[in-house]
């Protein structure tokens, strides 16, 4: 049966993301697999070019930043003082914190970049933010999405399920 990609299905594709040079930024090792209809599960630029698309085609969808991981923003940039940190704390490491900057209690991930002396800098930005993207893919499978699924508005793996 050759499905096609539309509201309230669950699609599965295979992926690769490339900066416009070329470069590989996302292998895409694990396929993508996602609710399709505005939940956003996926951004909307790649639902519109997959929408209505069948299983074994396949889209190549540029995105700005805009569109994608957004802006660099200078302003998630933050120097902590190193006592507050682990032992055996290295650059990549990941943190959750509060951006100061905010007055709403949004968690962000911060990466951590620099280690100098007493000091450690944060990145709180995506590590991708900024950058234009190719994002390719190819739809692997389509299946009518669950009741639950579609109330829920996001897919049951049955690994991963959870209380809501």
């Amino acid at each position: 049966m050759n499905r096609q990609v539309v509201k309230n299905t669950v699609v599965t594709l295979d992926y690769s993301v490339t900066d416009p040079e070329g470069g590989l930024v996302d292998a895409g090792q694990e396929p993508l697999v996602y609710l399709h209809g505005g939940y956003d599960d996926i951004f909307p630029l790649i639902e519109e070019a997959v929408h209505e698309k069948r299983v074994g085609e396949s889209v190549v969808v540029k995105m700005q930043p805009d569109d994608a991981f957004g802006e660099y923003d200078a302003e998630l940039i933050q120097v902590e003082s190193r006592k507050g940190f682990p032992e055996e704390l290295q650059v990549g490491m990941q943190f959750e914190g509060i951006p100061d900057s905010d007055d709403d209690d949004d968690t962000l991930i911060y990466r951590v970049t620099e280690i100098a002396d007493d000091k450690v800098v944060l990145d709180g930005n995506h590590p991708l933010a900024g950058m234009a993207l190719v994002f390719t893919c190819t739809v692997t499978a389509v299946r009518p999405a669950s009741a639950e699924e579609i109330a829920h508005g996001h897919i049951h793996d049955g690994e991963h399920e959870h209380e809501h």
